[in-house]
């Protein structure tokens, strides 16, 4: 099947064909004229709520439903729903189909997904969501068919936003993202978790609202508060103090929430590094293993540091012998969103 994959972002639009799940054409922006021979639209949408847990063709009731979430992605769900009018403009004859960030991480258990806060609260469908999962869906596929016995295993999405899931037997059982993207590791301008009674601190002593502790939490924290930049890249380079204590603190947030994520699961069979970071930034893979050898990590320090900024196949970074198996697999959430849309339009 040939599936245009529509992927908006919160400031980019990324467009793909996928053929025979094969990547055959990217790139950014819509064109007017779209490629010949397009079967179906898959689109990216972050967030689907508690009932869009599979891909769903797009209707009317559809997408008034998806509208109605989006304050609970407000950066990322009017885009996709932007992403959705044009390529209705463009192709209104193909089926147009919604896969989520949220759907993969819908098999978590009750204990995972529950905050422990008043029943009210929860009634209003505050929980634990999880995101990043079409990411964490390819990767941990990937995993499995490079290590056939793999039953347990981490994925570390690691680019601007940055989450951690544990994945048993191809279903994922916990995450570190939560009712929001703002949850868990430390990532390139968002804080990553943060002491609730902190933020209520500011709100009562610095007089901060909504607004202001919003965008503080979502734009100028995270490496950016810490470092003065949200690159990763120039903080390796860099030597100063900032720049260490900030790439000191995004690898011990990211090693505490890999052993987590290895408890939820009893154990560790692959670790995989996925996103921008994960699959360029050596020093970080390196820290991080280091970090973990208690859990049976070892990376083989030639093979990881060679891996470049290029294109390459998906690598195995494990030293020989290592206990857990180290993989390095390049994120195609357009492959994982395109095999998803051919199962629902061919089952």
């Amino acid at each position: 099947m040939r599936v245009l994959v529509v992927n908006a972002g919160s400031s980019s639009l990324k467009v793909s064909v996928v053929d025979g799940l094969k990547a055959a054409w990217a790139g950014d922006g819509l064109p007017d004229e779209p490629p010949a021979g397009i079967e179906a639209v898959g689109h990216r949408v972050v967030h689907g709520g508690e009932r869009f847990t599979e891909p769903v063709v797009v209707d009317a009731d559809v997408e008034r439903e998806l509208r109605a979430l989006t304050e609970l992605a407000p950066l990322h769900q009017p885009a996709a729903l932007e992403g959705l009018e044009a390529a209705r403009r463009v192709l209104p004859d193909v089926p147009h189909v919604a896969c989520f960030d949220t759907a993969f991480h819908a098999t978590i258990p009750a204990a995972a997904a529950t905050y422990a806060i008043p029943r009210e609260w929860r009634d209003l469908g505050v929980r634990r969501y999880g995101f990043h999962g079409l990411s964490h869906a390819w990767a941990s596929r990937r995993a499995v068919e490079l290590v056939p016995d793999a039953r347990r295993v981490v994925v570390c999405h690691l680019g601007a936003g940055a989450s951690v899931s544990a994945v048993m037997d191809g279903r994922c059982r916990d995450t570190t993202m939560g009712f929001t993207p703002l949850e868990g590791l430390v990532m390139a301008t968002r804080s990553g978790s943060v002491d609730p009674g902190a933020l209520l601190w500011l709100q009562e002593h610095e007089g901060l609202g909504p607004e202001k502790l919003g965008e503080g939490l979502e734009r100028r924290s995270g490496l950016l508060g810490l470092a003065g930049s949200a690159d990763l890249r120039e903080l390796l380079e860099r030597g100063d103090d900032d720049a260490r204590l900030a790439v000191d603190v995004y690898v011990h947030r990211l090693v505490g929430s890999v052993a987590a994520m290895a408890a939820s699961i009893g154990g560790l069979d692959v670790l995989v590094f996925t996103g921008g970071v994960g699959e360029h930034a050596a020093e970080i893979r390196e820290r991080a293993g280091n970090a973990l050898a208690f859990l049976g990590v070892a990376l083989d320090v030639p093979r990881n540091a060679s891996l470049g900024a290029e294109p390459r196949p998906d690598v195995d970074v494990s030293a020989d012998g290592a206990r857990v198996r180290t993989l390095v697999v390049t994120a195609h959430e357009d492959l994982e969103i395109a095999r998803a849309v051919e199962a629902l339009l061919t089952s």
